[in-house]
């Protein structure tokens, strides 16, 4: 078992295989297990590294999770991008291993600022604390990538109950104190006062999890309503043809008139493939239509119209006709997808860079939600629903969530997977049903416990038709967020670094 803590390519490999085991924990695969063992094995392999090789063994880690979780955007910039094979693969490459540094980074302090020799369960809670930060540190810095976080791989497991709790991110440390306890434990076994604490700890993390599961933290508001969500399942490459900009509109259009009345009629993202004073006329046909039926009708379409400093820009935006009212425009942006970073420099070189509807502006913070018979709704526009706090902030004023979604840009990789994955953990977190309607799938009903109740399949054209009910109340992960979880972790890991420098 030394070759797992020494340096050298057999602890590398080792934690390569250990960051892709937290991929497979994940959707669609949901073995669950795997990831208290994934950061069991890192824990274990940065124990008695130097604060340089520790980051090297981070960095293993993070490329083997990433490469394992995250290549599909290989799809984007190949199928979409334009790009030729070798040079799609060099960008997804340079992609996975750039992101890789986000686990180099606490490797490097692990060794450097926090583990102690002579304090195993110390260096437990150090690590859990120090796995959670990291992971809320990489869903902010250059406006995030908050995807394969170890809590998600709960949503069907034992602990899900502590979603509701602290999110996504206080699974993440049941996890990561799990695994450190485990390990730890064998090395205690002579130490009974230490011992038996640490056992019990452990237990009580699980006990606690399952005592949690299924508890209701919210109640109906109102009286269910009925939704048509419309999976139109255009290609990407014809999706911002201007030749097909009409039989696009006659597309929706028809589906809405085929389907059955519905209370709420939701389109996807940029189902409306025009800015929106463009399509005036049309909505406004949609507008008499839905009204007729009762009905609010939500859908995406890009908005161009002044910034707080006058200035003219795109915006990625929801937009309510019938029975409802409200503009939405998206905040959390795509990179390369929504806007170009360094585009000076970057747009013109390669396809990639110059994706339709890549020069977005990224809309005010504080905005109104959007209403619809009455109900508050958040809306989320893709990437957005993958933010936990961002998601909080905005389901914490709302009757019922809506995210709408064009995963058409990874085919059929397990990318869509995983973002619906993220959009059920939402739903847990709030305690709220939720609406996702995409243009090639998954489009389903997610009820509050995070299941689904409704779905159709994907790469289908289809309407999905079921029901959902508005609620009120907020559980505690929507009333404090995460600020509990961080002033633990927080704590922790001032409490680790003062014991470092006394060891010293």
């Amino acid at each position: 078992m030394r070759w797992i803590t020494r340096p050298g390519w057999p602890g590398h490999l080792l934690a390569l295989f250990a960051g892709a085991l937290t991929t497979l924990s994940l959707a669609p695969f949901d073995l669950w297990p795997l990831a208290p063992l994934s950061i069991a094995l890192l824990y274990l392999g940065l124990g008695e590294l130097s604060p340089r090789q520790a980051a090297l063994r981070g960095w293993w880690y993070g490329f083997g999770l990433f490469a394992s979780g995250a290549s599909w955007v290989y799809v984007s910039i190949h199928d979409f991008g334009a790009a030729p094979p070798w040079l799609a693969g060099l960008l997804t490459l340079g992609f996975v291993a750039g992101l890789g540094l986000f686990f180099a980074l606490p490797g490097w302090l692990w060794a450097r600022w926090l583990r102690r020799a002579d304090a195993p369960l110390g260096n437990a809670f150090a690590f859990a604390a120090l796995w959670v930060a990291q992971e809320m540190f990489r869903g902010w810095f250059l406006t995030g990538f908050p995807w394969l976080y170890a809590g998600y791989s709960q949503l069907d497991g034992p602990l899900d109950g502590y979603a509701p709790v602290g999110g996504v991110w206080l699974l993440s440390f049941a996890l990561a104190l799990t695994a450190t306890l485990l390990t730890t434990l064998p090395h205690l076994r002579h130490q009974p006062r230490a011992w038996a604490p640490a056992g019990v700890l452990l237990l009580a993390i699980w006990l606690a999890g399952g005592a949690l599961h299924g508890r209701q933290w919210t109640s109906p508001s109102g009286e269910p309503l009925t939704v048509a969500a419309m999976q139109g399942n255009v290609a990407q490459n014809l999706k911002w043809d201007p030749a097909q900009l009409e039989a696009q509109l006659a597309l929706y259009r028809d589906m809405t008139l085929a389907s059955a009345p519905a209370d709420l009629i939701v389109w996807p993202e940029t189902a409306v493939p025009v800015l929106k004073e463009f399509a005036e006329g049309y909505l406004a046909v949609m507008d008499r239509i839905a009204t007729e039926r009762n009905a609010a009708l939500i859908t995406g379409i890009p908005v161009r119209q002044p910034n707080a400093a006058g200035e003219r820009r795109y915006y990625n935006g929801i937009t309510v006709v019938g029975e409802g009212s409200g503009t939405y425009l998206k905040q959390k942006l795509v990179p390369f997808g929504e806007y170009v970073p360094l585009q000076d420099m970057l747009r013109g070189l390669i396809a990639f860079f110059d994706l339709p509807m890549s020069d977005f502006a990224a809309g005010e913070p504080n905005q109104s939600l959007l209403q619809a018979h009455g109900l508050q709704i958040a809306p989320y526009i893709c990437y957005e629903v993958v933010y936990p706090e961002f998601a909080a902030a905005l389901a914490a004023r709302s009757d019922l969530l809506l995210t709408i979604s064009n995963d058409a840009w990874f085919g059929r990789s397990i990318g869509p997977l995983q973002h619906l994955q993220m959009a059920q953990m939402r739903a847990l977190e709030a305690g709220r049903w939720m609406i996702r309607a995409t243009n090639n799938g998954i489009t389903v009903l997610i009820d509050p416990q995070g299941a689904i109740t409704e779905r159709i399949p994907a790469f289908e054209r289809a309407v999905l038709r079921g029901t959902v009910v508005p609620m009120e109340g907020l559980t505690p992960y929507l009333r404090w967020g995460s600020w509990p979880l961080g002033l633990l972790c927080a704590g922790l890991l001032g409490w680790a670094l003062v014991g470092r420098f006394r060891q010293r």
